[in-house]
Order: C-alpha cells, then structure tokens, then sequence
C-alpha cells in the first residue's frame, strides 16, 4: 500500500468469514438438542441499525433491518421436526438487552429438562463412523440416527417391548422394561449386536 493506491486490505479470495458489522452485533448464541442433532441458533442484534438476524446451523433465517422497535420477538422454526423457537427481546435498562430462547412456548432450561424426561440417547462409534440415536417422545417410540428418522419394527417380549432397527449390517433393538418404581417409569435399553451400549445425559 505503499503508493497510495485503494486496494483492499484482503483481496477476494481472502476475506474473513464474517464480517466486523457481524461480529459485533453478534449478542446471543444458542446450542439445542432436538432428536434430529444438536442446532446452533446465533441472533445479531444492531441496537443502532434495528438490524434482527437469526442463523440455524450457520442458514440465515430471519433478516429484518430497521427495526425502531428494539424489543419484541422473533419466532422460526429449527430442526427436521420444524420445532417452533422464539427469541424474546427485553430492556432490561437504559440500553442494555437481555435475550432468552424458548422451544416450544417453554425457556430452554424447562425444555431440555422436560426433553431429558422424554427422549434417551445413545452415542456409539463403530464401522468408522459416529452414530448418535435418539429415541423422540416415547409415547411414539420413534428413533432417530444422526439426524434421520429410521423405520423400526415393534415387537412384543415377555418382560416389556423392543424396538427394533438397523444400522449398516448391524441388528439394534431398544428395549423397554418397567423398572418396578412408580417415579423412574420404563427403562431404556439399546442393544447393537447383543451389546448393551451406554446412554448418555440429554
């Protein structure tokens, strides 16, 4: 730049990622775990522009510019399930803000424990691959893998009920058995290839 010529400081094929304007209206970042993956929700809030923007997974999916109402709410939807998010904007004081997600109508707290309540989840690595299981609601008993639906096949035992499904050449099952205690309700089991794999905390 020594000649005093205009050029850029990153030539085109060098720009950053992001650009500063999003960097600083960057206010509020969100990782939730639906039965089809873990979602990241980023929200941009311009206090000086009224610029909104909300990204699922790095996919911008609201985009609102000047905006003079600086508080409100914004509502999308994430996942395979199209699970309804809003991001509620409140003063808090002068011209500081406060972001909270809800999923559902419920904060996100009270829904990741109701979720913890309702889904199970299993993370397993085998044929060189990662595979996270989840059985949904388990009123539905439906299981999901890396973020897929899977057919399963639902089968009556004696000591409760399987639900089986496949994974490459490998048989799995979940299986579900009372667990005697009115407060722990059924016990999730899933077993791949005859081995009990061990769940994790959702």
């Amino acid at each position: 730049m020594a000649s005093g010529d205009d050029s850029p400081i990153f030539e085109d094929d060098e720009s950053p990622p992001y650009s500063l304007e999003k960097m600083t209206d960057l206010v509020a970042v969100w990782d939730v775990a639906l039965s089809d993956g873990v979602h990241k929700i980023e929200f941009e809030h311009g206090t000086t522009s009224g610029k909104r923007v909300v990204y699922v997974d790095g996919k911008e999916e609201i985009r609102k510019d000047w905006m003079f109402k600086l508080v409100g709410r914004e509502t999308f939807y994430v996942g395979a399930a199209k699970t309804k998010a809003t991001i509620n904007i409140d003063a808090i004081s002068g011209f500081a803000y406060e972001y909270t997600l809800e999923i559902n109508g419920k904060s996100l707290k009270k829904y990741m424990e109701n979720r913890s309540k309702t889904t199970n989840t299993w993370i397993l690595h085998m044929d060189g691959e990662n595979f996270r299981i989840v059985l949904g609601k388990k009123d539905t008993m439906d299981v999901w893998c890396n973020g897929k639906k899977l057919e399963t096949a639902g089968e009556f035992v004696d000591d409760g009920t399987e639900t089986h499904f496949s994974l490459g050449n490998h048989d799995c099952y979940i299986k579900a058995v009372s667990s005697g205690k009115r407060k722990e309700g059924i016990i999730h089991t899933l077993i791949v290839d005859n081995r009990e794999i061990p769940e994790i905390a959702s």
